[in-house]
């Protein structure tokens, strides 16, 4: 098993050409456990701006936005082929998950820090794929 923390930049994208409009949108951290079943994702906007936007809308705080699972092959009848995923080492995927499942995560992480986040990451991983390996 993997453990893999991802953290993504800020960015200011606004452009007063709606074609080249891409908007604003904080930092984002992503926790990845990959393992040889798939992989299991949680993700976090922190909503932490850039310095010029935070003065343009205050402070936000941060929310979980989705904790979900990669697999290399269908989980169950109908699910859809998604695009390559890198965390699956570029091989197709298919992917399911809740932005409203991943407060739980959030709430234990605040609450019990980082090992016990992992720790239930381990178990949606079991829960999802059968065992840690």
């Amino acid at each position: 098993m993997e453990r893999i923390t991802e953290i993504t930049p800020a960015y200011d994208k606004r452009n007063p050409d709606p074609s080249k409009n891409y908007g604003i949108h904080g930092v984002n951290l992503k926790f990845v456990l990959k393992g040889e079943l798939g992989a299991v994702q949680f993700l976090i906007f922190t909503n932490w701006q850039l310095p010029h936007v935070q003065r343009e809308f205050g402070h936000q705080g941060p929310m979980a936005a989705d904790i979900g699972y990669h697999s290399p092959m269908p989980m169950y009848d109908g699910q859809i082929q998604m695009a390559d995923w890198e965390y699956l080492d570029g091989k197709p995927c298919y992917y399911d998950g809740s932005g409203l499942y991943a407060n739980h995560f959030f709430d234990v992480m605040v609450s019990q820090g980082g090992d016990a986040m992992w720790a239930a990451i381990e178990q949606y991983y079991v829960e999802r794929f059968g065992e840690l390996r």
